[in-house]
C-alpha cells in the first residue's frame, strides 16, 4: 500500500500552532488587495498606450511593457508577498480555514479602489459584495463542520491532476478559438477555477514536504507524483495569472479579486468534498446547503460584474 501523499485538511479544532495561520492569511489578504490595485493601474496604462486593447488577451508586447511599469512591478511584488503569506498560512493551518479569508481582500480592494478611482459603489455593487462574502462564509462554514479530515491517496491525487489537465486543455482551446467573444467574466471565472486547483496542490506539496521532514519518513516510489503536482501547480498558476492580467484590461480590480476570492475557495473545497470524499458522512441537508451557498456566492460575482460602476458593458 503506497504511503499517504498529504493531508488536505486537518481537524477544525485548531491548536494554538494552527491558529497562527489565521493572522498570517489576513496579512496576505491585505497584500492581495493592494497588489491587485497596483497591477490594475499598470495594466490600464499599458492598455491605454497600446494600439490594440488587451480585453481579448494581452499580447507578448503588452506583457513585456508591463515589466517597465513601476506600478505593475510594485503590484507584482505585493502579490508575491501575498502568495508567501498564503503558503505560510497553509503550512500552519488547514486549507478550508485560511483559504476563504482571502474574501477579506475583496472588501479591502473595493474600499481602496473606490477611493483611488473616485467612483462610489452603488447599493447594487455593495449588495453583490455581501453576497460574495456571505456565500463563501456559509459554504466553508458548513464544510468545516461536516467534512472529515483524511489522507489523500495516490489514486485521489491522480484524479485531481487528471481533472486539472482537462481544465487546462479546455481553457486553452476556448481561449484560442473564442477569445474575441469573451467578456471579463470569462477570465475571472477561469482564474478562480485555476487558482482553486493551485491552492489544493500547494497544500498537498506543503504537507508532503512536512511529512518528508519527519525523521521516521523515507522516500517512496510515490515521490514522482509530488513532482507532477509542482509542475501542474506552475502551469495552472501561469495560465491563471495571464487571465488575471487580461481581466484587469476590462474590469475593476475589486471585480477581479471577487472572482478569485469566491471561486478559488469554492473549487478547493468542492474538490475535497466531491473527489476526496471528505463529506461522505455529512448529512443530506449539507449537500443542498453547499449548492445553495455556492450559488449565492457565484450570484454575487455575476451581479458585481453586471452592476459595478466601472465594468465595461
Amino acid at each position: 500500500m503506497p504511503p499517504e501523499i498529504a493531508l488536505l485538511t486537518d481537524p477544525i479544532s485548531l491548536t494554538p500552532y494552527e491558529a497562527l495561520g489565521i493572522p498570517i492569511a489576513l496579512v496576505g489578504s491585505v497584500f492581495l488587495a493592494l497588489g491587485a490595485q497596483f497591477q490594475h493601474r499598470g495594466v490600464g496604462k499599458v492598455d491605454a498606450a497600446s494600439a490594440v486593447g488587451g480585453q481579448k488577451g494581452l499580447s507578448v508586447r503588452q506583457l513585456l511593457a508591463l515589466l517597465r511599469r513601476p506600478s505593475w512591478v510594485i503590484g507584482t511584488v505585493m502579490l508575491g508577498l501575498a502568495v508567501v503569506f498564503q503558503l505560510t498560512s497553509l503550512y500552519f493551518a488547514p486549507l478550508i480555514v485560511v483559504q476563504p479569508l482571502g474574501a477579506v481582500g475583496l472588501v479591502i480592494t473595493a474600499v481602496v479602489n473606490a477611493r483611488v478611482s473616485k467612483v462610489r459603489l452603488d447599493r447594487a455593487s455593495i449588495r453583490a459584495i455581501a453576497f460574495c462574502v456571505g456565500g463563501v462564509g456559509i459554504f466553508v462554514g458548513i464544510a468545516s463542520f461536516t467534512a472529515a479530515s483524511k489522507p489523500i491517496t495516490e489514486r485521489e491525487l491522480s484524479i485531481v491532476l487528471i481533472i486539472l489537465a482537462g481544465v487546462l486543455a479546455a481553457f486553452g482551446v476556448f481561449f484560442a478559438l473564442f477569445r474575441h467573444r469573451f467578456k471579463v467574466i470569462f477570465y475571472i471565472v477561469g482564474a478562480g477555477v485555476l487558482f482553486g486547483f493551485v491552492a489544493t496542490l500547494a497544500k498537498v506539496v506543503i504537507d508532503r514536504v512536512k511529512t518528508l521532514l519527519l525523521p521516521e519518513t523515507s522516500a517512496s516510489s510515490g515521490e514522482w507524483l509530488t513532482i507532477v503536482c509542482v509542475i501542474a501547480l506552475i502551469a495552472a498558476a501561469a495560465l491563471g495569472s495571464y487571465f488575471v492580467q487580461t481581466a484587469y484590461s476590462s474590469g475593476p480590480p475589486d471585480l477581479v479579486v471577487a472572482g478569485l476570492t469566491v471561486i478559488d475557495p469554492l473549487i478547493a473545497v468542492t474538490i475535497g468534498v466531491v473527489v476526496l470524499g471528505e463529506a461522505a458522512n455529512a448529512p443530506t441537508w449539507a449537500f443542498f446547503a453547499f449548492v445553495a451557498a455556492g450559488a449565492i456566492a457565484i450570484y454575487g460575482v455575476l451581479q458585481l460584474a453586471k452592476h459595478h460602476p466601472q465594468t465595461n458593458r
